[in-house]
């Protein structure tokens, strides 16, 4: 299949969505070679604790071993193939297979292969060379692990590019760090996983997607505080896009990755000057770090960093998204929250107040987005139209240092660089 075909400056052929034949190359050329996000080092912060999760859809199990270090190891027996491990996190000694009971250490050795002893032939069942397998790579930056299942490519830093200004951004605002915390939210939807992160990424849908919740929003009175304020400010929030088409508001980087600047200035959601919850806060912040570096982190304004082709994560909301494609029309996503260590108690609350009021099934919010997941999905299949316009701003793009501003803050411009990176990732042999 010749995919360049499908990709033009400003427009995709609809198969990119919906031909299953793409989607499987995807997995192979795209997923199966680009640095993925697995999860955050607090996740495993005991030896013995291990977290596990897909990259694409292969299964794999991120461990903190006894000296500390952490592996990304694929969830296979080496002997008949079952996972190995069918929770999704908790601690454990060894891993050991319900089939036949071969056991693993927690740096993926084979240590124990019952009724094995001349029962192998040739196969000496060497402990590396039938553990669990590592992924190909595996790096952090700042606590955050991902992995590759490709041989080659760049390095993570390289890959991140600017990238690492929003990590940063997200772990600078705590005190002593962050951690992982508050469970998980996941939902599926029926569509492409490309429809998630070019929604994410769309600062100007939230004025028609999300109408009838911020008519809602707009018809309820202040209530305080809590999760019930903070879902009314976000509803009314959304039916204010207009002020973000006066100045570029989106920016696109190398490998897909992209985020909004100056979207949100809500202080209640932000926890800024306006909220009670602030002073202490950004008192503790800056006994760590000193009163200027504390002004510097908390001017900052990042929204919805996009790490194409499996992350999106908002650092001053305090939330993290994985995709994880299941089909060409079936995606799951999860979704995490963090808390600040070292700030009051009552900040992380509010964390998880957002997460309830945006990320929750019952969430207004998320089931406008989820609906027009499945609407574009049933639309795609459509041959009335072959070609799925991503022209607006298109000829108009500013450049940055590491790469593109829209022109507007109705560009697509972060559409045009995701695929743009999607087509060099396809083009070349698997």
């Amino acid at each position: 299949m010749q995919f360049e075909q499908l990709i033009q400056h400003d427009r995709v052929h609809r198969r990119v969505y919906t031909d299953a034949d793409v989607f499987e190359a995807e997995l192979a050329r795209l997923f199966g070679r680009a640095w993925l996000y697995v999860g955050h080092e607090s996740q495993v912060a005991r030896a013995g604790d291990f977290f596990a999760t897909r990259l694409g859809r292969q299964p794999v199990i991120m461990v903190r071993h006894s000296d500390g270090a952490i592996h990304v190891l694929h969830n296979r027996c080496a002997h008949r193939g079952p996972k190995v491990v069918s929770v999704e996190s908790g601690n454990a000694g060894e891993f050991r297979c319900c089939y036949h009971g071969w056991t693993y250490a927690t740096d993926g050795r084979l240590t124990s292969a019952p009724y094995s002893k001349d029962n192998f032939g040739a196969h000496d069942l060497d402990p590396q060379r039938y553990g669990l397998a590592p992924v190909a790579r595996m790096e952090s930056y700042r606590g955050f692990v991902f992995a590759s299942l490709g041989k080659d490519g760049p390095d993570l830093r390289t890959f991140l590019g600017p990238l690492t200004g929003s990590f940063d951004d997200l772990v600078d605002r705590g005190p002593d760090g962050i951690e992982v915390a508050g469970g998980v939210f996941k939902h599926y939807y029926d569509g492409n996983w490309k429809l998630y992160l070019e929604n994410i990424i769309d600062p100007t849908h939230p004025l028609f997607v999300h109408e009838s919740s911020i008519e809602a929003g707009r018809g309820q009175q202040d209530v305080g505080s809590g999760a019930g304020e903070i879902a009314r400010r976000q509803m009314v929030q959304n039916g204010e896009v207009w002020r973000l088409y006066e100045k570029p508001t989106v920016f696109a980087f190398p490998h897909g990755h992209a985020f909004m600047g100056d979207y949100h200035s809500d202080a209640k959601l932000l926890s800024g000057h306006g909220d009670p919850k602030f002073a202490p806060y950004r008192a503790a912040l800056a006994a760590r770090v000193g009163e200027d570096r504390a002004n510097k982190i908390l001017s900052v304004q990042l929204f919805n960093s996009v790490v194409y082709p499996n992350l999106t994560f908002m650092s001053q909301f305090r939330q993290l998204r994985v995709v994880h494609p299941i089909s060409v029309d079936r995606t799951e996503v999860w979704i995490y929250s963090f808390r600040l260590k070292g700030a009051p108690e009552e900040m992380f609350q509010d964390t998880i107040y957002f997460a309830n009021a945006i990320n929750s099934p019952a969430s207004p919010i998320l089931t406008d987005d989820l609906e027009t997941y499945r609407r574009q999905r049933d639309g795609l299949i459509s041959e009335g139209r072959d070609w799925v316009l991503l022209a607006r701003g298109a000829g108009a793009d500013q450049q940055i240092p590491g790469g593109l501003a829209g022109n507007t803050g109705a560009t697509e411009v972060a559409l045009r660089a995701q695929f743009k990176a999607w087509a060099a990732y396809m083009a070349d042999a698997a």
